[in-house]
């Protein structure tokens, strides 16, 4: 498994190079050798009011579909700048946070993932003040970076984050060894 290096969410990626979605089971496949699932909680940082940045709430709602309780951030409740601090502060001491959010980065990295085990920074491109989330991280890059970061995540392409999100729940499902998704999911498809 390579090395996995440090990155803020939604900051170019222009060192780093993406993993893709088949080495993603295996980074969750080695969270769950080290921990047990019961002990583990998803933190899906995003919003549903702009398609870049839904890749959190996309992910944890598929998540919930695959049969994993313990998601912070999905459609319906998503986990951004409004709420997160609040939200986190309800997560037991004890508990091993992997913490996803969208990014931006390098054309050529667009539909990877960049994992590390440490938190990462929500919004710190858009000079955002939000606290260092996550014992874990994954920074799935949805588009390009460039001079505004809001407006190309909200330009960004609604297939490419519904994939990467798919692409998401199906290794966290595989790596921590979850039976086949639900009718629902597959309906999603």
């Amino acid at each position: 498994m390579p090395k996995f290096t440090s990155l803020s969410s939604r900051t170019t990626t222009s060192v780093q190079k993406g993993i893709g979605k088949e080495e993603l089971a295996s980074f969750f496949g080695q969270i769950h050798a080290q921990h047990s699932l019961d002990k583990v909680i998803f933190v899906c940082i995003g919003t549903d009011r702009s398609t870049g940045d839904a890749l959190g709430p996309l992910t944890g709602s598929y998540l919930l579909e695959r049969g994993f309780q313990q998601v912070i951030g999905t459609l319906p409740e998503p986990c951004d700048a409004s709420n997160l601090k609040q939200r986190i502060s309800s997560i037991p001491a004890d508990y091993i946070i992997i913490a996803i959010d969208a990014c931006l980065g390098s054309s050529a990295d667009i539909g990877t993932y960049i994992c590390r085990e440490r938190s990462l920074i929500p919004a710190e491109s858009v000079k955002g003040e939000l606290p260092a989330v996550g014992h874990y991280s994954i920074a799935g890059i949805v588009n390009a970076n460039g001079p505004r970061p809001y407006t190309l995540l909200q330009m960004t392409s609604l297939h490419q984050v519904m994939n990467m999100a798919r692409d998401l729940a199906d290794a966290a499902e595989t790596g921590f060894h979850m039976k086949a998704g639900s009718v629902e999911t597959e309906t999603l498809k």
